[in-house]
């Protein structure tokens, strides 16, 4: 499966917007106010974004649940209605453009869109293109028992189980090695 640059900085904007939900009632939200939205999208370089507010901040959490069910989804058939929402609601108008010393690619976005339905536009039709190739499993939650965190599976053999692989997969397979290690030892 062919990702053009734009399409994997979208794919990583999504699962990190979807990481910012609190895993349990009693979590800190990842966006719990303006400024940490500010940070989210400098951090993504997430172009023509002007001043962001309460409401920007609300629109995106909306966003983000909904992509949320899509990572949840448990077929392409669901997570396809979930997207085509989402890129419908945000009034997409692909345009081509080649801003930031970046080659041609192409924007899904309308000219002065929220940030909201920026990230539903561009973020929305690079979860598409999984659908469309038959590749919707590739859109995955940790298996960790401790983490749920969203991830892009983008494996040759489609076998990656965890978020990373250094910090919740060797903790199980540490965990794994230990246990039987105290069986052996009787």
């Amino acid at each position: 499966m062919l990702i053009t640059h734009d399409t994997r900085c979208a794919l990583d904007t999504v699962v990190d917007l979807v990481n910012t939900v609190p895993e349990e009632d009693a979590a800190a939200d990842g966006l719990p106010d303006v400024a940490a939205l500010a940070d989210f999208v400098r951090k993504h370089e997430i172009s023509g974004v002007g001043a962001l507010s309460e409401f920007d901040l609300s629109a995106v959490r909306k966003v983000r649940g909904r992509f949320a069910g899509v990572f949840a989804a448990s077929d392409a058939r669901i997570a396809a209605g979930m997207i085509n929402e989402l890129v419908a609601a945000a009034g997409t108008t692909p345009q081509l453009t080649d801003h930031d010393g970046y080659d041609w690619h192409v924007h899904y976005f309308a000219p002065g869109a929220s940030v909201a339905d920026h990230l539903a536009a561009d973020c929305g039709m690079a979860l598409a293109f999984f659908v469309v190739a038959g590749e919707q499993e590739r859109l995955r939650r940790c298996e960790a028992p401790d983490c749920r965190r969203a991830f892009v599976d983008l494996s040759r053999n489609r076998s990656r189980r965890y978020c990373d692989s250094r910090t919740c997969g060797n903790r199980l397979h540490v965990a794994a090695y230990r246990a039987r290690r105290k069986e052996a030892a009787g």
